[in-house]
């Protein structure tokens, strides 16, 4: 390998050239054709399995008047319940599980922050499979077998650090364990042991570049030239930040731990144009949120996920609430795309009777001069109304009149843009609390 840190990633494509046939495993060389009949066999597999070995399923399958013999097209699917989050926690810890307990390796538990947390198994196979859609995703974003993979997501009940962990490791690259916190000595790592990937939440990634520049370090001269961020929405505004601060390409991971971890749908570094979704383990659908009716693809709605192959856990038209749509597949052909996900259906707030995702505060924050890309918004209430304000950082050395003029600039943005106004307040630079794992932007006091 090069000694020049900013070399061309070993065997990758350059930009808009498809990669080698070679280099893609024969799941990625299959037709639309071809996948859609493979699919068919292992969703009805995947349908008995859960209403033979899962009593919630069992119920609802009968509830809904469907077995399991009915699906017999893929179209078949929309007639069968969904699952949600509730279901998850109904039958808290394990009795969503399809698998004896002696033929489970590992259980994660999601990260939610009110009620119980929602309980995953893996089976041995289910392990496996994970890890091969995580070094898929890895290879997808130009990682190579010896390049050096830094992962900042906690490790832990939290799927994350471990899911991108043995996907490295399955990938053949080298893993650097630095889970989360201690942001100077990740720093200090990367400075030190020279990685080439980094795994990690978006925001994260911009209190490390922070750190950097706290320390005199030039991030742009950092060994660092592919970052693959998720478990947490994050716009185009923030991938050109990260990109033109850190000299990286910055491409996108999706997955949640109800349906495997991180690793169901990855961007293509050659294209950076939505996730592809490795739909020979993961069906999508997209839904009417309000109606539930399934909608073409091209059409914006509620994400759903039915799983092909998992064991331990398979899952059913599970509702993600994330918001975006299904495309056709641009480097994987046989793979359909979602777009990046930039909301979530229950992070919308409704302010005054308009909907508003903090996405479309952070666009507006990102194309403001003189502010950093680190905000929250607090939602009060004066009387009968609802109000929200956004409190956004100041770069360093933005003056008084910058600051004057950034507070205005979002306002009359988030009016013109979103439709309703708001107060903002400009603070003192690293004022505001960095994140640490995924970030938590509103701060609802309306109740307070």
């Amino acid at each position: 390998m090069s000694s020049d840190p900013k070399a061309p990633v070993a065997a990758s494509p350059r930009l808009g050239e498809p990669l080698p046939e070679a280099l893609l495993d024969a799941a990625e060389r299959l037709t639309r054709e071809e996948l859609r009949a493979h699919q068919l066999g292992l969703l009805q597999a995947t349908l008995r399995h859960a209403y033979d070995n899962v009593e919630l399923y069992h119920r609802k399958f009968d509830e809904a008047g469907v077995k399991p013999a009915d699906c017999r097209t893929l179209d078949d699917l929309a007639r069968f319940p969904f699952t949600t989050k509730a279901d998850l926690r109904e039958t808290y810890p394990f009795g969503m599980f399809a698998v004896p307990m002696d033929r489970v390796r590992r259980v994660h538990a999601s990260s939610g922050t009110t009620g119980r947390p929602t309980v995953v198994g893996y089976t041995e196979n289910d392990l496996s499979m994970w890890a091969d859609v995580v070094a898929r995703s890895i290879r997808a974003a130009g990682g190579r077998p010896g390049h050096k993979v830094h992962v900042s997501y906690g490790y832990g009940l939290f799927t994350g650090g471990l899911g991108a962990h043995y996907g490295a490791e399955r990938a053949g690259c080298t893993v650097i364990p630095a889970s989360g916190g201690m942001t100077a000595r990740q720093v200090q790592i990367i400075q030190d042991f020279e990685p080439e990937i980094i795994m990690v939440t978006p925001s994260y990634m911009l209190t490390l570049l922070d750190e950097f520049e706290r320390q005199g370090i030039d991030p742009r001269a950092s060994s660092l030239k592919v970052g693959i961020f998720g478990a947490e929405p994050w716009t185009e505004e923030m991938r050109r930040e990260i990109e033109e601060r850190m000299d990286i390409h910055a491409v996108d991971i999706y997955g949640l731990s109800e349906v495997i971890g991180p690793g169901v749908a990855q961007e293509c570094v050659e294209t950076k144009d939505g996730l592809h979704v490795w739909e020979d383990h993961f069906y999508p659908e997209v839904v009417d949120p309000f109606t539930d009716e399934v909608l073409p693809d091209g059409d914006s709605g509620e994400l759903v996920f039915t799983s092909l192959t998992k064991e331990a856990l398979p899952i059913i038209r599970y509702r993600t609430r994330d918001l975006t749509r299904l495309l056709p597949g641009t480097a994987r052909p046989a793979f359909r795309r979602i777009e990046k996900i930039t909301g979530r259906s229950d992070d919308m707030i409704i302010l005054r009777g308009v909907n508003v995702f903090p996405s479309q505060i952070e666009e507006i924050i990102l194309r403001t001069p003189a502010v950093a890309p680190h905000f929250t918004i607090q939602l009060t209430r004066r009387g009968r109304m609802d109000h929200m304000t956004v409190r956004a950082e100041a770069r360093p050395g933005a003056g008084p009149e910058q600051r004057t003029a950034a507070a205005a600039a979002i306002g009359k943005g988030v009016k013109d843009g979103v439709g309703v106004t708001v107060d903002v307040e400009i603070v003192d630079p690293e004022t505001l609390e960095r994140s640490v794992g995924k970030i938590r932007r509103v701060k609802d006091l309306r109740e307070q």
